[in-house]
């Protein structure tokens, strides 16, 4: 039970709100000023998170929760580098930011896959799961869409599947398209692709089975790499969206989300 003392603007404990934050620098001293600021629920017990750092850190909150199970909506403040996913730091009116928040719905990708030496790994992906070439020869993959063999062979350093709330990030780096959050859209994107040399990638949607075989996986060796997460000399990657598995995301309505997302296709 938090002090009378506490007011009630401040007393985030009493509304089930907990903090978290990266072991960067600039996140650990807006953490200690949070803290001599408001009361806090303990992480564990927490019904919604406010987590302090970059995109890396909100990726590896939103990654622990979906391997812990137990999914709970984040209200992310940027204290690291590009802070896409997260608002813009502020001390004052906490309570009241996140009570006007606008909830983000993001679906995790699922990434099976099969190594040359016999293993399976399924782990999820938030914004992409992409393929890379591990030697200085390009890698040779079968692309095949709900079953069907789309394209015999794309030679290519790789190719990814993103997400819209990732379609910013890595796949745009890759000439990919731009997705609005509302879209029901992946994105197929090749990275560095020699042959056949204009194609670009494709748009599918969300409920698309998405499976890359590697062809010559001794020679031409492939890793696949889910966010952060990364499985080296595979075989064969199978890609779905898993919406029994979607998280929240809070933000500024001002400073939402599926609205930036939209104004990064002006952006130059």
């Amino acid at each position: 039970m938090q002090p009378a003392s506490v007011p009630v603007d401040r007393d985030l404990a009493a509304r089930g709100i907990g903090l978290l934050a990266s072991h960067g620098e600039s996140a650990q001293a807006a953490a200690r000023l949070l803290q001599r600021r408001y009361s806090w629920a303990d992480e564990r017990d927490a019904r919604l998170l406010v987590a302090l750092g970059g995109d890396g850190f909100m990726l590896h909150t939103l990654h622990q929760m979906l391997d812990g199970g137990e999914v709970r909506p984040v209200f992310g403040m940027n204290r690291g580098t590009v802070g896409f996913l997260m608002n813009e730091w502020r001390l004052d009116r906490l309570a009241e930011r996140i009570a006007a928040a606008k909830p983000i719905k993001v679906a995790p990708l699922t990434m099976t896959v099969h190594t040359i030496h016999g293993d399976e790994w399924t782990h999820a992906a938030i914004n992409e799961v992409s393929l890379l070439r591990e030697t200085r020869q390009a890698a040779k993959i079968e692309v095949l869409v709900n079953g069907r063999v789309a394209m015999p062979e794309l030679v290519c350093d790789g190719v990814l599947v993103a997400t819209p709330a990732g379609s910013t990030a890595y796949n745009f780096s890759a000439r990919g398209p731009i997705l609005p959050l509302n879209a029901n859209m992946l994105a197929l994107t090749p990275i560095a692709p020699f042959r056949p040399r204009r194609w670009s990638g494709a748009i599918l949607p969300d409920d698309t089975r998405v499976c890359f075989r590697v062809l010559d996986p001794q020679d031409r060796m492939v890793s696949a790499v889910a966010d952060q997460f990364e499985v080296r000399d595979v075989s064969q990657v199978e890609i779905s969206l898993d919406r029994s598995r979607s998280m929240t995301l809070l933000f500024d309505p001002e400073h939402a989300l599926d609205e930036r997302i939209a104004m990064e296709q002006f952006a130059t």
